[in-house]
C-alpha cells in the first residue's frame, strides 16, 4: 500500500493558507479517516501546522478543526511584541550589537520578540501526543526543518518508527529525536526578524534557509506519494505572462526582504517539484527491466500540488490596514505596502485575522477546483 507524505512549506503567515486547502480535504475524505498522511513534514510556519496535525490522535477532521481553531485565534500580537517600545527596543539592540562584533549580550540578536508565540503554541500543542500516534500507527514520522548556523546545513529532526534510519546528504542531514517546542520555533526563527534558537549546542534558524531539497526527508522516511501545498502561485501559467510595471523608484528595504523570503520560502520547493516530476517523465521513458538489470535505485514518486491561484502579495497589500499601528508605521517606513513595493514582506507578518481568513478561503476553493483529482489521489 502506496504511503502518503504530506509537505507543509514555510511563508509566515501565509502559511495560512494550507489550513484551507486541508480543511477541503478533510471534507472529501470519508469521516472516518484517522490520517490521510502517515509522514508529515513541515518548515517554518508550515511545521507549526504539520505538528499540530501529528500530535491529534483523533480523526483527521477533529485535527483539522483544531488547527483552525489556532489560526482563528492568531493575531500579530499572539505572533511577536508590537508596543512602541519593544519595536525601539528591537531596533536598538541591532544597533547596539555592532558594538560587540554584532553578538547579543544576553540572547540572540533580532529585530521582533516572539515570546508571544512560543507562549501560544505551548498553550495549544502537546507534544508528548506525537508518540501516541506513532504507537498506534496512525502516524509513521513527522519531521521539522531547521538551519544549524555553525554548520550551515539543512536539519530535518524526526520523530518517527524504529525502523527508520538518519541520512546525511551534501548540506542536508535527518536526525532523529524525540521533538519540542525548541526544534519548532527554531524552525519558524526567520533571520534577523527572530532570534535564533538553542537546541542541544548549537543555535537554529528558519529551515527555509539553505533547505534546498524540501521534499528529500519525505522520501528519506519512505513516502510513496506526496502531496504539496505551497504558498506561492508561480507555478499558475496564468501568472507567467504578466509583465511588471517599469519602476517608478529603486528597491525599497522592504522589497528587497521580500524576495530574499520569496527566495528562501518559495524557490527551493518550486525547483524541488519541477526536479522530481523531471525524473517521474524520466523513469517513465526507461523500461523496469533496464533499471533492475542496472540496479537503479530511483522510484518514480506521484505528486499532488495546491497552490494559490491568486498573488498573496496583492492581498496582504489590501490588509495592511488591520496590523498594529506600530507595526504598520514601521513597514511602511522601510517600504512594506503596494506603494513601496515590499508587500511581499508584510505578507509574511500579516498575522491579522481578515487576512487569514481570505488565506483560508482561498486554501479551501481551490481545492475544491481540483476535487476530482484529489479524490483520485487518495482513491476516494
Amino acid at each position: 500500500m502506496a504511503t502518503n507524505a504530506l509537505i507543509l512549506s514555510g511563508g509566515g503567515a501565509r502559511a495560512a493558507y494550507q489550513v484551507g486547502v486541508l480543511s477541503a480535504i478533510n471534507e472529501l475524505l470519508p469521516s472516518s479517516t484517522h490520517n490521510p498522511f502517515p509522514i508529515i513534514c513541515g518548515t517554518s510556519a508550515g511545521a507549526i501546522n504539520a505538528i499540530a496535525l501529528a500530535t491529534h490522535t483523533g480523526h483527521y477532521y477533529e485535527a483539522v478543526a483544531d488547527l483552525n481553531d489556532i489560526w482563528t485565534q492568531l493575531s500579530t500580537e499572539r505572533v511577536f511584541r508590537t508596543s512602541w517600545g519593544d519595536l525601539i527596543s528591537g531596533g536598538a539592540r541591532l544597533l547596539m550589537s555592532l558594538l560587540r562584533e554584532g553578538i547579543g549580550k544576553h540572547k540572540s540578536i533580532a529585530l521582533l520578540d516572539n515570546a508571544p508565540l512560543r507562549e501560544f503554541l505551548a498553550e495549544h500543542i502537546d507534544f508528548s501526543q506525537l508518540q501516541v500516534g506513532l504507537n498506534n500507527r496512525d502516524l509513521k514520522a513527522v519531521a521539522i526543518t531547521a538551519m544549524n548556523y555553525g554548520t550551515g546545513e539543512s536539519v530535518s529532526f524526526y520523530q518517527g518508527n524504529e525502523e527508520l534510519k538518519d541520512w546525511r546528504r551534501y548540506r542536508r542531514i535527518g536526525i532523529a529525536t524525540q521533538l519540542t517546542l525548541d526544534h519548532l520555533m527554531a524552525s519558524a526563527a526567520i533571520p534577523g526578524i527572530f532570534p535564533a534558537v538553542k537546541v542541544n549546542r548549537d543555535y537554529f534558524a528558519d529551515g527555509a534557509l539553505r533547505q534546498m531539497a524540501p521534499i528529500s526527508p519525505a522520501l528519506h522516511m519512505g513516502a510513496d506519494r506526496i502531496f504539496v501545498i505551497g504558498v506561492s502561485g508561480n507555478r499558475n501559467p496564468v501568472h507567467w505572462a504578466k509583465r511588471a510595471m517599469p519602476p517608478k523608484h529603486s528597491p525599497s528595504i522592504a522589497q528587497v526582504f521580500g524576495h530574499l523570503f520569496n527566495s528562501a520560502f518559495i524557490d527551493s520547493l518550486e525547483g524541488d517539484i519541477e526536479h522530481l516530476e523531471r525524473v517521474n517523465e524520466l523513469l517513465e521513458l526507461i523500461p523496469e527491466e533496464t533499471l533492475e538489470e542496472n540496479n537503479v535505485r530511483l522510484r518514480s514518486v506521484e505528486t499532488m500540488v495546491i497552490s494559490p491561484s491568486k498573488e498573496l502579495d496583492k492581498i496582504a497589500g489590501r490588509k495592511i490596514r488591520y496590523m498594529p499601528k506600530s507595526v504598520r508605521v514601521f513597514l511602511r517606513s522601510a517600504g512594506g505596502t503596494t506603494k513601496g513595493g515590499g508587500a511581499a514582506t508584510s505578507s509574511y507578518l500579516l498575522f491579522e485575522k481578515p487576512f487569514i481568513d481570505e488565506l483560508i478561503e482561498l486554501g479551501y476553493q481551490d481545492t475544491m477546483w481540483e476535487k476530482d483529482r484529489i479524490q483520485a489521489f487518495f482513491e476516494v
